[in-house]
């Protein structure tokens, strides 16, 4: 399944705890919750740290502290109320046990423990919300405008409702969870006024509305309208200036959530104080995708280790015949740019030796081990080989952090997976801090086993790319807790 997005607007109610109060305005009751809470968080903290610990040992010791803290808050900010809108990112129906633990903590602590009212919205897909503009895009994909009704749209439409997010996020809470059929009309606004201490709305698609991706200010306030405090949780979508995401901190106070400290904090450290030696390994398809993050880590790490798609328009630029691979003929030029700033700058540029190519792009392609310098001509390079995948593995030996982003080859054809395995493996075994720069990479972590053995696998693919890029993230600049 794609990222999906969910960010969260809320919605207030107060939640008071009994008893005389003793000291600073606490009851007898609250001041044990306090002595108790700061013991767990402080075991959590332990816990989290700890390489032997489970994930579920110290989300359950964070959940219990952190609900603790909460609920104690909540009770005695002197009758304020706790209203929470957050995010939260990238798996609401196959969320990553970790990931999709942090998001629960929060639905959990924060509207049944704390009696905040929480009202989550998300996006999924790229739906049309005007049906004119709407008939002149698959007019421009050939169909005939005679067939593309307003009932034809609507379905269109209907496959991207987060109806079954709502269904499913029922499920993993244990409880309803109110399921509005707008993004800020009418059901919205009477089901957000409705909404109790500790009860959870779901809005509609936000990209149902066509000023979301325009970071519309009419839109974002009308978000905000319903909510008193906003919590940026969804990392994937920081990099987008959208109205749920960027234009809603204009009208509410904004900070951000527990996944987007975590990520800014472990992607930032590994960026500008790394364990040395520090070695980057990027993948992927093109070049055009990578050209700042290569860059900006050609400043940073120790070791580069380029494969990959884009590796073949390296090895084109240098004169390699490379038959039927992806190149990128206009970004020849830059890479020969960078093997030059990779000398001058001492930093070891590791690119592939020998690639697993075929005659075709099937998962039941024959392969051929060949020279990454001298491919076939009927030929297209599929993975990398044995010698590069030794090569690359023992330059992550030692190392003290690491960051992978984008795979080795085609990893999705079980042929052509063993570079991206190899590489996923080493990471997993070599004891350094490891960070997985989301999207194709983090998926193929998943898919091949090892994603409980990595530090960290970053929640958001374009979003950890621009953060690698040293890009300012829109998501991230508008909060007022970064």
């Amino acid at each position: 399944m794609k990222e999906q997005n969910i960010k969260i607007v809320a919605k207030e109610n107060n939640s008071s705890a009994t008893g005389r109060k003793i000291a600073f305005g606490l009851t007898t009751f609250e001041l044990a919750l306090w002595g108790c809470s700061a013991v767990v968080v402080a075991a959590s903290c332990f816990l989290s740290k700890s390489e032997a610990s489970s994930s579920l040992l110290s989300l359950a010791a964070s959940l219990v502290g952190v609900t603790a803290l909460i609920f104690v808050s909540a009770g005695n900010v002197i009758g304020q109320v706790l209203t929470i809108v957050f995010s939260v990112l990238y798996g609401i129906i196959s969320f990553r046990t970790k990931y999709y633990g942090e998001m629960l903590t929060y639905l959990l602590m924060s509207a049944p423990a704390a009696g905040a009212a929480v009202i989550a919205c998300s996006h999924l897909g790229k739906p049309e919300p005007d049906y004119d503009k709407w008939v002149k895009k698959q007019t421009e994909k050939g169909k005939d405008p005679a067939t593309l009704t307003e009932e034809k749209w609507k379905k269109s439409l209907d496959k991207l409702t987060l109806a079954p997010v709502a269904k499913r996020l029922s499920e993993l809470l244990g409880k309803d969870v109110i399921f509005a059929h707008d993004v800020v009309g009418e059901d919205a606004k009477a089901k957000a006024a409705a909404l109790k201490g500790g009860e959870i709305m779901l809005l509609e698609n936000t990209r149902f509305e066509a000023g979301e991706t325009k970071n519309d200010p009419e839109l974002a306030k009308a978000l905000a309208s319903m909510a008193e405090l906003y919590v940026s949780d969804a990392f994937g979508t920081v990099h987008r200036a959208h109205a749920s995401t960027a234009g809603v901190a204009a009208y509410l106070p904004a900070v951000s959530g527990l996944l987007v400290a975590k990520e800014l904090e472990v992607m930032g450290k590994a960026l500008d104080d790394p364990k040395r030696p520090f070695v980057a390994v990027l993948g992927g398809a093109k070049v055009s995708d990578k050209i700042a993050v290569i860059n900006n880590l050609l400043d940073k790490a120790d070791t580069v280790i380029i494969g990959g798609g884009m590796a073949y328009t390296f090895a084109k630029a240098q004169g390699g015949e490379i038959g039927k691979s992806l190149l990128e003929e206009d970004k020849c030029a830059y890479a020969l740019e960078m093997i030059e700033k990779a000398k001058q700058k001492g930093v070891k540029l590791l690119l592939p030796v020998d690639t697993v190519a075929a005659t075709e792009f099937a998962a039941d392609a024959e392969p051929h081990v060949v020279d990454a310098m001298h491919i076939p001509a009927d030929m297209m390079g599929m993975d990398i080989g044995p010698k590069t995948v030794e090569l690359f593995c023992a330059a992550t030996k030692g190392a003290g952090t690491i960051v992978w982003n984008g795979p080795m080859g085609v990893f999705e054809f079980p042929t052509f997976a063993t570079g991206t395995k190899a590489m996923a493996k080493a990471l997993a075994e070599s004891g350094a801090v490891t960070i997985i720069g989301g999207g194709d990479s983090a998926a193929a972590a998943e898919q091949l086993g090892f994603a409980d053995k990595i530090t960290h696998i970053s929640t958001g693919g374009g979003a950890s790319l621009e953060f690698l890029e040293g890009k300012e993230l829109p998501g991230v600049a508008c909060l007022l807790d970064k």
